[in-house]
């Protein structure tokens, strides 16, 4: 398997960080879902967000890295039996996760941080909070986290269905693509 993406196929760099990117979102969106409803005599009433938000800032780091990797081994064409609505289908969904996935983890930033206290990552660095003195600052970002939370993983079902759909009814290489094949 090569390294970098090529005309036809992903690289192994792409298919790590798709994959990685992929569970590190489904495994945080579980991880909150279920960590707003913890009281506050639960033993994982601290733990889970203090979980949450280490995983988060790592993934925005994974996130850039990916940016980055986009820029420097563009992803694969289209495939030849793509039409024009599949194509800007694709094109735009794909903008939409990766906004959203940036506006998802600033709005989590702005909560975390609304009080001025940075966020510590597992003990390891700090992120100081630098934006502290928007208006409602935690209840608007919070709103933002939870709705944009729930539509990111929607459309990433969504995303999931539509590759299944190449895969099964159009017979063609997309789905396979993102395995590095």
């Amino acid at each position: 398997m090569q390294w970098r993406n090529s005309s036809a196929r992903y690289g192994v760099i792409s298919v790590i960080l798709h994959w990685l990117v992929a569970v590190a979102v489904f495994g945080l969106f579980g991880l909150g879902y279920w960590m707003v409803g913890l009281d506050y005599y639960s033993t994982w009433y601290q733990t889970a967000p203090d979980l949450h938000k280490g995983i988060g800032i790592l993934l925005f780091g994974v996130m850039l890295g990916r940016l980055v990797w986009r820029w420097f081994s563009p992803p694969p064409a289209s495939l030849p039996s793509h039409g024009r609505l599949t194509r800007l289908g694709a094109k735009w969904g794909h903008a939409f996760l990766y906004i959203g996935l940036f506006v998802l983890m600033l709005s989590g930033y702005l909560i975390s941080t609304a009080d001025g206290r940075g966020i510590s990552v597992f003990g390891l660095f700090e992120v100081p909070a630098t934006i502290t003195s928007i208006a409602d600052q935690e209840d608007v970002a919070g709103l933002v986290h939870e709705y944009l939370g729930w539509a990111l993983v929607i459309f990433a079902g969504i995303h999931g269905l539509a590759a299944l759909k190449h895969h099964f009814i159009d017979r063609d290489r997309t789905l396979v693509r993102i395995f590095g094949r």
